[in-house]
């Protein structure tokens, strides 16, 4: 996958410090693709391991179902028409039984149809942090209620960990594997 901007290092082009990173990445629970936003973060090796690490963690240890996760992870792409981050975590969010058609909605921009409550808690938290940098009481107490105290700061940090990962993405234009075509359509605001 091409990066226009950032050119792809190989191990024998990485200093000693990004090598080491490259290495904790490639042995951990993400297998040995060092694709999407590490190839950029590998630029600033101290900054990659710590946001690897952060990012490792929410993806593999919230407190919130992997199917919402991965959910929480559309929205914040989508937002961002963060094509690469949609790519990689569609197929992730289907792999852990999220709906289709309600990812499908998300990606034409529209809100989904036929959420059940946990979606739409998950649904209303997330646009509402990314659109109004705030949430209302109402839709802060709906996933208190659903998720806990420790689901709403998972929540937040996963929204806010992939923010980061779709401004990589789309500073460094992480392009789509050959052949695939852009899977978010322009939002019209």
């Amino acid at each position: 996958m091409a990066q226009h901007r950032f050119a792809q290092l190989t191990p024998g082009d990485m200093t000693r410090e990004q090598r080491r990173v490259f290495d904790d990445i490639t042995a951990g629970p993400r297998g040995n693709a060092v694709v999407g936003p590490f190839n950029a973060w590998l630029r600033s090796p101290e900054t990659g391991d710590r946001l690897q690490r952060v990012g490792a963690h929410l993806r593999f240890n919230s407190s919130i179902p992997t199917a919402l996760n991965e959910f929480a992870i559309l929205i914040t792409a989508r937002e961002w028409s963060a094509q690469f981050e949609w790519y990689a975590h569609h197929r992730m969010a289907m792999d852990a039984g999220f709906p289709a058609a309600i990812a499908e909605d998300l990606r034409h921009g529209r809100r989904p149809a036929g959420m059940d409550d946990d979606q739409r808690a998950i649904y209303e938290f997330c646009t509402e942090l990314h659109r109004n940098r705030f949430v209302s009481d109402a839709t802060f107490a709906a996933v208190k209620a659903r998720f806990g105290e420790q689901g709403v700061v998972d929540l937040i940090a996963v929204s806010g960990y992939y923010v980061t990962v779709s401004m990589t993405l789309n500073v460094a234009e992480v392009g789509l594997p050959p052949g695939v075509e852009p899977p978010l359509p322009p939002l019209a605001r």
